[in-house]
């Protein structure tokens, strides 16, 4: 089968889909890649990104045939899909962590010197590191992956807070100085997942994407994101979730906390895995009673 996957044509982008396009050249398919400008690669440097800001584009190119297949971070995916569209696979999770990385290496949350500063984009990474070191100063650091590793390397700011997944995924995972620990700053719903993405009425490439998805991803994803729901916001929210299956059993850390740093919320949930939705839910809509989430 010839497959036309979509995808950004950022570093981080391309490392992904050519993940996913090895696998289904693996498996007899002739897979070409098609990069896609998207509204996340042409906004004002600082800019704060909307929701699917970084998938809208690429939707719009697979409900218009342009393409057939679509590769995206599965936090980036809006709450809200395209009813035309399905997430066909949930491939292997990478790590869902959160990483801290310094100009100079070696360094820690807890080691940063008094007044350094933290660069990010994320309203959550903002308000865990606040609530955690009220000492530091948080500055407003976009871009890729690339782009962020460069300012920090030109001094713009002491240290930033980044998806470990990403890093790893280009091959600079040797650069982060820590994982931080999801108690410490719960992830993002569904941070280190991929999502592969196709038209709902293609039945034969489907089928195809099935053998692909890994039915623990999938059911941690669902249910961080529906955490995530439960609390009324959007991807950009500061709500932090990661679930964990193992056998029947089902755990995960749910976070909140406003951007200033102030009413900081970690608890742990479990139960059965057949529980899970529901639980996320009850946990979602507690978190939102708790903290103001601005």
């Amino acid at each position: 089968m010839r497959i036309r996957l979509g995808t950004r044509g950022s570093r981080l982008a391309l490392a992904q889909s050519e993940s996913v396009a090895r696998r289904l050249r693996a498996g007899g398919h002739d897979v070409e890649i098609v990069r896609i400008v998207t509204a996340g690669d042409t906004r004002p440097v600082d800019s704060v990104p909307g929701e699917g800001m970084f998938v809208a584009a690429i939707a719009q190119a697979l409900l218009r045939g342009e393409v057939d297949v679509a590769v995206h971070s599965a936090k980036d995916i809006p709450l809200e899909e395209e009813p035309g569209l399905v997430v066909a696979a949930y491939p292997e999770r990478a790590d869902p962590r959160d990483a801290l990385i310094t100009r100079g290496g070696g360094g820690s949350l807890t080691s940063l010197a008094p007044g350094s500063t933290v660069g990010t984009d994320s309203p959550r990474r903002a308000g865990f590191v606040r609530a955690a070191r009220k000492d530091l100063r948080i500055v407003p650091l976009h871009g890729n992956v690339d782009t962020r590793l460069r300012r920090l390397d030109a001094g713009e700011v002491d240290a930033i807070v980044i998806a470990a997944a990403g890093v790893d995924r280009i091959g600079d995972g040797q650069r982060i100085d820590e994982r931080l620990d999801p108690s410490v700053m719960p992830p993002a719903p569904a941070q280190g997942a991929l999502s592969i993405q196709a038209r709902r009425v293609d039945a034969e490439l489907l089928a195809v994407l099935a053998w692909h998805d890994h039915p623990d991803v999938r059911l941690a994803v669902d249910a961080e994101r529906r955490v995530l729901t439960a609390t009324g916001g959007t991807c950009r929210a500061p709500v932090g979730a990661l679930a964990t299956i193992a056998d029947d059993r089902f755990t995960m850390i749910v976070g909140g906390v406003n951007s200033d740093g102030t009413d900081m919320r970690v608890e742990t949930f479990g139960g059965r895995r057949a529980d899970a939705m529901a639980v996320a839910e009850a946990a979602g809509r507690n978190l939102a009673r708790e903290v103001m989430l601005r």
